[in-house]
């Protein structure tokens, strides 16, 4: 538990830091090899399939990313209240969150099935990408309530410091979606053949069952009644108004990256489909070099909140080069085998000698910028972990417009190589991190209150 360990002599020592991140890391682990899972399947469907499906997928993601921020936002004031000492606040919070979490999923489920064909065919040339990417996203955006409920119960259990039940539910989402992606995107098992849709079909199923595990292990196998959880109390809009004061700046932080994310591969694929299908391939390898970035940034997170709740600000620069000193070490470890084992690595997701060559050259160039990777966003969790998100927000959206700008320089203007394109990571990153650094350094976070 989380606050057990910081209350210890050496409650930041790598031990500690270690024991929160590690779940979360295999958690991701998990997640990443749905990612894997879905472009190596589509991939087998051609170029199309494949285009389509990151295309509708990066745009469900723009909107995951609307929960995700005000999900952090709520997991930044439960590890305030637990440094404080108040976790019997926190089921309350917990209670709301999820009320505002449910509200928010069904309202853009419900905008975005009437309102997505419209903007991505503003924004997509080729016809057929865009058929299979509406395709994708109509199917996939029914699971979006159900992965609010599962971002409310993480932010719960990383906040507290017990993030072993988010590598098990993981786990179960992912054998979930990989049995249902080989039955339903090519017809096995007696499932229909749904194509692209079968993608999206089977991670709603899975969606759902990580949102009943969550749930279901929180009420039976966790004891619940020591955060006063799932009491329910009267409604409280001081308390909804809290999450969103600190969940907005992130919220809008996370859909703008995400969403230029999105542009950038909208600006790849007008280079051509087999440039949008080699980045989709090496999209989903850069992810598996990031791994351990998700769960030091989230441990980063909770950490900070907690230890200001307790007055330990002192130690944050002790807490941050442990933190940087282990996220770089594995990211470098996996970045090292993307450099000497890519041709085997490109070997799980197709034969295609051309779609090859396109890849290789640029998963050499993401490996390298992953570094800058992990120190932009293990400091800038550290400045949002503060309480001043604001922050954060303007930090990222700074770097963003650098990015963008060089984005439609090297695709649009100039017309680079793929790698050259990709380039834009070691930018991203770097600047990330300078920005983070520089604002942690002035000290005008101490004593934040959320």
């Amino acid at each position: 538990m989380l606050r057990m360990a910081i209350q210890q002599h050496d409650h930041i020592s790598a031990r500690n830091i270690w024991r929160v991140a590690y779940p979360i890391i295999l958690g991701s682990v998990a997640q990443n090899i749905l990612i894997v899972t879905d472009t190596a399947f589509l991939a087998r469907l051609g170029d199309i399939a494949l285009g389509g499906g990151v295309i509708g997928g990066l745009f469900y993601q723009v909107l995951l990313m609307l929960g995700w921020g005000i999900s952090i936002g709520g997991q930044i004031i439960i590890a305030r209240r637990i440094g404080q000492g108040a976790q019997r606040t926190v089921g309350r919070l917990v209670e709301h969150l999820l009320g505002l979490m449910v509200c928010m999923g069904l309202f853009l489920l419900i905008t975005m099935r009437l309102g997505a064909a419209p903007l991505l065919r503003t924004m997509v040339q080729s016809a057929d990408v865009l058929e299979a990417g509406q395709h994708f996203f109509n199917h996939r955006i029914v699971g979006l309530p159900l992965a609010f409920v599962g971002y409310t119960f993480q932010a719960f259990y990383v906040g507290i410091g017990r993030t072993k039940v988010i590598t098990i539910t993981t786990v179960m989402v992912v054998l979930t979606n990989i049995a249902l992606d080989y039955g339903l995107i090519f017809g096995h098992w007696g499932l229909p053949a749904m194509g692209v849709a079968g993608a999206a079909a089977a991670s709603v199923v899975a969606e759902l069952v990580g949102a009943a595990a969550f749930t279901l292990y929180t009420l039976l196998m966790f004891n619940h009644r020591q955060f006063n959880l799932f009491r329910f109390s009267r409604f409280r809009p001081k308390l909804i108004l809290r999450i969103l004061n600190v969940g907005w700046p992130l919220m809008f932080q996370f859909t703008v990256s995400v969403f230029v994310w999105f542009i950038f591969f909208v600006l790849i694929e007008k280079l051509g489909e087999t440039q949008l299908a080699a980045s989709n391939i090496v999209r989903s390898v850069y992810n598996i070099v990031l791994l351990p970035i998700w769960g030091f940034t989230s441990t980063t997170n909770a950490f900070v909140s907690q230890l200001i709740g307790r007055g330990d600000e002192q130690h944050l620069g002790v807490l941050l080069r442990r933190v940087l000193r282990l996220c770089l070490s594995m990211v470098g470890i996996l970045a090292v085998l993307c450099l000497t084992l890519g041709e085997h690595i490109m070997g799980i997701y197709t034969d295609d000698a051309a779609l090859i060559a396109q890849t290789l050259p640029t998963l050499r160039v993401v490996a390298l910028a992953s570094l800058s990777q992990a120190m932009g966003f293990v400091l800038l969790n550290a400045v949002s972990g503060t309480g001043r998100t604001r922050v954060s927000l303007a930090v990222e959206m700074l770097t963003l417009m650098v990015y963008m700008g060089y984005a439609y320089t090297s695709t649009v203007a100039l017309r680079l190589s793929l790698p050259a394109v990709w380039c834009t990571e070691f930018i991203y990153g770097t600047l990330l991190a300078l920005g983070a650094w520089l604002y942690l350094r002035t000290g005008r976070w101490r004593g934040t209150a959320v």
